[in-house]
C-alpha cells in the first residue's frame, strides 16, 4: 500500500503520465523510446523508437473561402491526447506542433485545424506527452507542406470576348445564352432583395468556360460555393468572375453581404 501511495504521488495519481521513480518526464525511457542528446530546433529532445513502432503523420490543405487553409492530418501508430499533456511519454500518444515557414507557432490536439493566409510551409512534428519529439533514426517524426498561395478572384476576372449570337426570341428566364466556342456569359442585376432575371438553374457541361457579370447596387461580395470563388462588386458597377466548370453538381451562386441566391449552376 506504501508503495502504491509513494508512485500516484509521484506521479499526480495520472495513470497516463506514470513514470519511473527517480527520473523526470523527459528522462523517463523504459519500453516507451529512448531520450537522445540531441534536440529540434526549438530545443526539444528527440525520443527514438524503432520504425515499426513509431507514429508517422501525413498532412493535406484546402484553401478556406474565407481566407487560410484548412489543414487535415493523418496520422498511423498515434492518437491525439490533450488530457494527458504534460505527463510521461507513452509510445503512440501526443500532440504536433506547427511550424509555419520554420517557426513554431501552435499546437495540434486533433486532426483537424485552420491556417491563417500568408503562409508558405508547414511542418506538423509529433510529440510525445511530455513534449519530447518522437524520433526515427535519429530524425524527427514529421511532414512538411508547402502551402501555393492561392490566385485572388480578381486574377481570373477579364471577360472573354464572345461573338454576339444571333437574336432569337426567348420565352423563358433563364439568364444563360447557348454556349459558344468562348464559352457563356451570365448577366445578372441585383436590386435590394431582387435578383433579375429571377434565381434559376444554368445547365453547364463539364469543361465550360462561364463568367458571371453581376451589377448589384450596394458592395457586397460574390461568392461561388463548391469553387470557391468569389469577386468583389461595387454599387452600379458591374462585377466578373470567370471560372471553368470542371466540376459536376449543382453550385449556388450568392451574394455574401445580403444573402441571396443569385442563380444555381448545374454541371453534367
Amino acid at each position: 500500500m506504501a508503495a502504491v501511495l509513494l508512485l500516484a504521488a509521484g506521479c499526480g495519481g495520472r495513470a497516463t503520465t506514470h513514470h519511473k521513480p527517480g527520473t523526470s518526464h523527459e528522462q523517463d525511457a523504459g519500453s516507451h523510446g529512448t531520450v537522445l542528446a540531441a534536440r529540434d530546433a526549438s530545443g526539444h529532445r528527440l525520443r527514438e523508437l524503432p520504425a515499426a513502432d513509431a507514429p508517422s503523420v501525413r498532412a493535406e490543405a484546402r484553401p478556406d473561402s474565407e481566407g487560410g487553409w484548412n489543414v487535415h492530418l493523418t496520422v498511423e501508430r498515434f492518437r491525439f491526447t490533450p488530457e494527458s499533456t504534460g505527463g510521461a511519454a507513452l509510445t503512440g500518444r501526443g500532440h504536433a506542433r506547427l511550424l509555419v515557414d520554420g517557426r513554431e507557432t501552435a499546437r495540434a490536439y486533433g486532426p483537424w485545424f485552420h491556417l491563417p493566409s500568408g503562409a508558405r510551409t508547414l511542418t506538423v512534428r509529433l510529440h510525445a506527452d511530455d513534449h519530447t519529439v518522437w524520433a526515427v533514426a535519429g530524425q524527427p517524426v514529421q511532414t512538411t507542406l508547402a502551402l501555393t498561395p492561392v490566385p485572388s478572384p480578381s486574377a481570373s476576372l477579364t471577360p472573354t470576348a464572345a461573338p454576339t449570337p444571333p437574336a432569337t426570341p426567348s420565352s423563358t428566364s433563364n439568364p444563360a445564352p447557348d454556349p459558344t466556342p468562348a464559352g457563356r456569359t451570365l448577366d445578372i442585376r441585383v436590386s435590394g432583395s431582387t435578383v433579375t432575371p429571377a434565381p434559376s438553374r444554368v445547365e453547364v457541361k463539364k469543361g465550360e468556360r462561364v463568367t458571371l457579370r453581376v451589377t448589384s447596387d450596394r458592395a457586397d461580395t460574390l461568392h461561388v460555393h463548391g469553387y470557391d470563388r468569389e469577386a468583389t462588386l461595387a454599387p452600379g458597377t458591374p462585377g466578373t468572375l470567370t471560372l471553368t466548370a470542371d466540376r459536376t453538381g449543382l453550385f449556388e451562386v450568392e451574394t455574401h453581404e445580403s444573402g441571396l441566391v443569385l442563380t444555381q449552376l448545374v454541371v453534367r
